[in-house]
């Protein structure tokens, strides 16, 4: 893989904000986690110092997508993306508006291919649907470019993340619109766990990280649902706000916890910087999360 993913769609992640992780045992019963991201190191020599990361919650950095894909020498699926031959046939904002979200997520995967011709391909759908929807090329374009010269920055990310949506979401308020900025978020939340789950999730052979990834998702679907709920006066919002629910039930059967005194939360920067956690989380659970997913997008694709 010659080149590395340099940007993100940045409109349809930013409504995405921290949520406090669970930081405790529970004092009843000791749980027996079936996945653990802490590494052999970490619990089993005290002499080893275990290196901390930081965690966005709801964003995962493009170096981090990178680094998956490579790490599992995942090839390119050209049948994954939405088709760009669908984008005429959204004649509806809410479909347009869900579908401009999904195609910005199949740019970024493209471009982490380096796929040339698909690049322009799919970034001319993004700004077609964009124009469609009646919102400025330069909310999208400036920062992306600018996410050319600084992608592993996470506060760079995270800076351009909250402006450029903020931009998106003021020109849509003033045209009395913002149920469309939640649609898209919605469509770019959706395809990017319909990504993960469908490429990078190998059920004969789980990846603890991709799991990890899924299994995040947790804390991000309780973040878009209370940034949803903000738009319903709009019935196609409410419509898939319940999807999302039903959804919900699945991430909500399992726990994620945190070791005493490992760690640390940044409400500034929204980040959570630990060594790892222990998670609850069945094969059986991702599978029914990656399942669901896929019928979900499929009918969100679906003209």
């Amino acid at each position: 893989m010659k080149n590395v993913l340099k940007t993100l769609i940045l409109f349809i992640i930013a409504a995405l904000t921290l949520t406090t992780c669970r930081n405790e045992k529970p004092v009843a019963h000791v749980v027996k986690p079936s996945f653990s991201t802490y590494t052999f190191d970490t619990i089993g020599n005290s002499q080893a110092q275990p290196v901390s990361r930081e965690i966005l919650y709801g964003l995962i950095t493009p170096t981090e997508v990178t680094t998956i894909f490579t790490r599992l020498r995942t090839p390119y699926n050209e049948l994954i993306t939405n088709p760009i031959s669908n984008r005429n046939l959204y004649t509806s904002n809410s479909k347009a508006s869900i579908n401009l979200g999904i195609y910005g997520v199949d740019f970024g995967y493209i471009k982490m291919f380096g796929i040339g011709q698909k690049m322009i391909n799919y970034i001319q759908t993004v700004l077609e649907m964009s124009n469609k929807l009646g919102i400025p090329d330069k909310y999208l374009m400036e920062p992306i470019k600018r996410l050319e010269r600084d992608n592993e920055n996470p506060d760079t990310i995270m800076a351009l993340v909250n402006k450029s949506y903020k931009q998106i979401e003021d020109h849509l308020r003033q045209d009395g619109r913002e149920s469309t900025a939640g649609l898209m978020l919605m469509g770019g939340w959706v395809e990017a766990l319909y990504i993960t789950s469908q490429l990078l999730y190998d059920p004969e052979k789980p990846d603890k990280q991709v799991i990890e990834k899924i299994a995040q998702q947790k804390y991000t679907l309780n973040s878009l649902l209370n940034f949803m709920r903000n738009y319903y006066d709009d019935p196609v919002v409410v419509y898939y706000t319940k999807k999302l629910i039903f959804l919900k039930r699945y991430f909500d059967s399992f726990d994620i916890y945190f070791k005493i005194g490992d760690l640390k939360i940044d409400f500034n920067r929204k980040v959570i910087i630990a060594s790892g956690c222990d998670m609850t989380i069945s094969k059986e659970t991702v599978e029914k999360i990656r399942d669901y997913c896929k019928k979900l997008r499929t009918e969100m694709i679906t003209p």
